[in-house]
């Protein structure tokens, strides 16, 4: 039995960053605040809900985060195996939803491998170049695997379809292959086959509903009342929230069902209409900090795997944040990637505390505390 700290809390506790759990409470508390308004000042049926999957990954990530950096590093390439495994088996055996086919239901779960694949591609992609020699990282020889093995679960999540997760996935991976040194050269080059290829993929790949939200994205004015409904209505939202905002319980365009979507990917256009400015500074300057120590969890790493590990992890969460404020704000297409934290729904709270998890145990292992499993 481990020796408490101070003679009250035990050294587990007190070894956690409290500071960095109550900013992570404080974005999901105001959350839980913004699920309440969006429902019309009631807790049902989306405040409650959200804070039991809260509490419950919350406590999922403090878990995580007493699992050596060791584990991790060889649980990688198995759990990017499994998870590779389980995305074909969406292909084949997937239930469908709202006209995708992202989901296997268990019975008593409906997971979503995709989701899953986000920060265990970064976790693999870092195991990779922990054990390639540094000398063999610029060489292009080392590029084939590791876009094989950032292609193959992309090619399997854009077939579902999911266009916002299978970039998510692609984002991670890329950013884990630049910080560990692959040339800049390459990457030119593999943007100027990406200019060649994007045509050919929005013709040929892309569903039409796909197409439709890009083209909505360039001109939204063109079908104000069809596809470009949600980027009209949460535009208006957010700027109609001016400097304070309209008042909490007070958003028109949610309460009344003008803003689609209000409660999940657009949560951030509902908060934006009732706090204005001032609370979207607020929960934009939280995720700032967040990001930080994320990046900074990296930086103070003394190992290969964990400082490429805690700057991709970080990198995910932050890709999070970027894509959905630009796209409620009308500056990317809508890909269906929700708010971290805020917005409603579970598998994309679970990644981004299982992210958390991962760089507290980083972190815990920077700080060479005692105790762990």
């Amino acid at each position: 039995m481990k020796a408490p700290v101070s003679g009250f809390v035990p050294a587990p506790l007190a070894q956690l960053p409290w500071r960095i759990l109550l900013l992570v409470i404080l974005i999901g508390g105001f959350g839980l605040v913004v699920l309440f308004s969006a429902a019309g000042g009631s807790i049902k049926p989306w405040a409650l809900s959200q804070a039991v999957r809260f509490g419950a990954f919350l406590g999922l990530a403090v878990g995580l985060s007493r699992v050596s950096t060791a584990t991790y590093a060889r649980a990688a390439f198995p759990t990017y195996g499994v998870l590779l495994v389980l995305l074909v088996l969406v292909e084949l055996l997937g239930a469908v939803r709202g006209g995708s086919q992202r989901w296997l239901d268990l019975g008593f779960i409906r997971l979503q491998p995709s989701e899953l694949m986000k920060p265990a591609i970064v976790l693999t992609l870092a195991r990779f170049y922990a054990i390639l020699p540094p000398a063999e990282t610029r060489r292009l020889p080392s590029l084939i695997p590791a876009g094989v093995l950032v292609g193959l679960p992309f090619v399997l999540v854009m077939t579902q379809p999911d266009l916002g997760t299978g970039l998510m996935i692609a984002f991670g991976g890329v950013t884990v292959m630049f910080l560990a040194g692959v040339p800049l050269r390459l990457f030119v080059g593999g943007a100027a086959l990406m200019a060649v290829a994007v045509p050919l993929a929005f013709n040929f790949v892309l569903h039409d509903y796909q197409r439709h939200r890009i083209l909505i994205f360039l001109d939204p004015d063109s079908d104000p009342l069809g596809t470009g409904y949600h980027i009209s209505q949460s535009k208006i939202a957010i700027g109609s929230g001016g400097l304070g905002g309209k008042g909490f319980l007070n958003g028109s365009q949610s309460h009344l069902d003008y803003l689609p979507e209000g409660h999940t990917d657009f949560a951030f256009a509902t908060m934006a209409e009732e706090w204005g400015l001032i609370g979207g500074f607020f929960i934009i300057g939280a995720y700032m900090l967040l990001i930080r120590w994320g990046v900074m969890v990296g930086v103070n790493a003394s190992g290969r795997f964990e400082r490429l590990a805690a700057a991709g992890l970080a990198t995910t969460i932050f890709f999070y944040v970027a894509i959905n404020l630009m796209m409620v704000m009308g500056l990317a297409p809508v890909v269906g990637i929700p708010l971290p934290l805020v917005s409603f729904g579970g598998s994309a709270l679970m990644t981004v505390m299982i992210c958390l998890g991962l760089l507290m145990a980083i972190d815990r292992q920077n700080r060479r505390a005692p105790g762990g499993w």
